[in-house]
């Protein structure tokens, strides 16, 4: 990680510097809390965006998460939860393993309280993180049309170069599989299908029936490009799409579904645009014939 370009995580609306710490490879989950130290440097500003309830007890808040991250906010015989109380001043109650629920934060000072919220916020996002994908957001590109031209040119590469290196069946992409992807998710609960669900309908209705006029999109795949810089080390090789009246329609679309899922968290901010698509070869699928 550089020094003088760490990682940023925005959360609420703001954006929290993640410091560099010594990264250590993950052999068994007990380890999650020897990284609370290095996490929590990057929490020290507490967001005033949360909704926080006062009580006669004080000030109340709640989180909502997937179960599986719970236990990354315990933390091993519950010292991240200790500490974190400890520190903010605050009672941390969470739901029991396999339990859907939410995280309910108390604690007598309003402070204390958005504190302790933030810094479980940055917790769930980083292990988040390190989950694999779970789902992703494409566009089906398999026409019956589409799928034969494919053939076709799977035909022609290995006639023409079956004797290049690494050149076999295995790494072509399955025809009926083509697509173009917009973005890679991480969904650990019904309720974030859910919510995926309810989002590509709003987008659907706030703007995407608008930019296709409640028509089809008439798209062409033509020409490749590969990846990388190198030639020499191409893992991927691309058809590109494009708008058949030459338009950027599709870019727009997809940007926008895009920028309304990275705005939810569903999706980590990693570009600012899509880069439109649909790959062809992938070395990847000689390692395992399911890869996307």
């Amino acid at each position: 990680m550089e020094v003088l370009r760490p990682q940023l995580i925005k959360i609420g609306g703001r954006v929290y510097r993640k410091n560099p710490i010594q990264e250590q490879t993950y052999q068994h989950e007990e380890e999650d809390d020897d990284y609370y130290q290095g996490l929590m440097e990057c929490a020290e500003e507490p967001c005033e965006t949360y909704e926080v309830v006062q009580t006669p007890q004080g000030f109340r808040c709640t989180v909502k998460a997937p179960s599986l991250l719970y236990k990354h906010i315990v933390g091993k015989r519950g010292d991240t939860r200790k500490k974190l109380e400890v520190e903010t001043k605050t009672s941390i109650s969470i739901p029991k393993p396999g339990q859907e629920g939410e995280i309910v934060i108390t604690g007598q000072h309003r402070s204390g309280v958005i504190s302790a919220r933030t810094r479980i916020d940055v917790l769930l996002l980083t292990f988040r993180r390190k989950q694999p994908f779970t789902h992703f957001l494409s566009f089906f590109l398999n026409e019956a049309e589409v799928q034969e031209r494919f053939l076709k040119f799977q035909e022609e590469v290995l006639e023409k170069c079956s004797m290049d290196h690494g050149v076999d069946s295995s790494i072509f992409q399955n025809p009926k599989k083509l697509h173009l992807t917009i973005g890679m998710l991480v969904l650990l609960s019904e309720q974030e299908i859910q919510q995926t669900c309810e989002m590509l309908q709003q987008c659907k209705e706030e703007f995407i029936d608008d930019i296709s006029g409640g028509k089809p999109l008439e798209v062409e795949m033509a020409g490749i490009e590969y990846m990388n810089d190198d030639p020499g080390m191409v893992d991927v090789l691309y058809a590109k799409v494009h708008m058949k009246d030459g338009s950027n329609r599709l870019q727009e679309l997809v940007d926008r579904v895009l920028e309304r899922f990275q705005a939810s968290g569903l999706i980590v901010k990693e570009w600012n645009s899509v880069k439109l698509h649909a790959t062809v070869m992938n070395t990847l699928f000689r390692k395992d014939p399911n890869a996307i």
